[in-house]
């Protein structure tokens, strides 16, 4: 038997397949590391924007609370 046979379908068939898939998967890692740092930045503008929402809620709540306390003040029989 010759050996030079064996050596070339290795070279031939499966050497461009191995660097076909090591390429193929570099490639979806770098794919998927950008869209995972999108998904990491749109949360983080969500989360900010939710966070402005809640304090400017507080601050409403906080600004209707005072007023109801000068309203029972102004309104109140029993004069403190």
């Amino acid at each position: 038997m010759n050996p030079q046979l064996f050596h070339e379908p290795f070279f031939q068939v499966t050497l461009p397949l191995m660097g076909t898939i090591i390429v193929a998967t570099w490639a979806m890692v770098s794919i998927n590391n950008r869209r995972l740092d999108d998904l990491k930045d749109s949360i983080k503008d969500l989360r900010d924007s939710l966070n402005k929402r809640m304090d400017n809620i507080e601050n409403l709540l906080r600004q209707y609370g005072e007023r109801i306390t000068r309203l029972e003040e102004r309104t109140s029989p029993i004069h403190r």
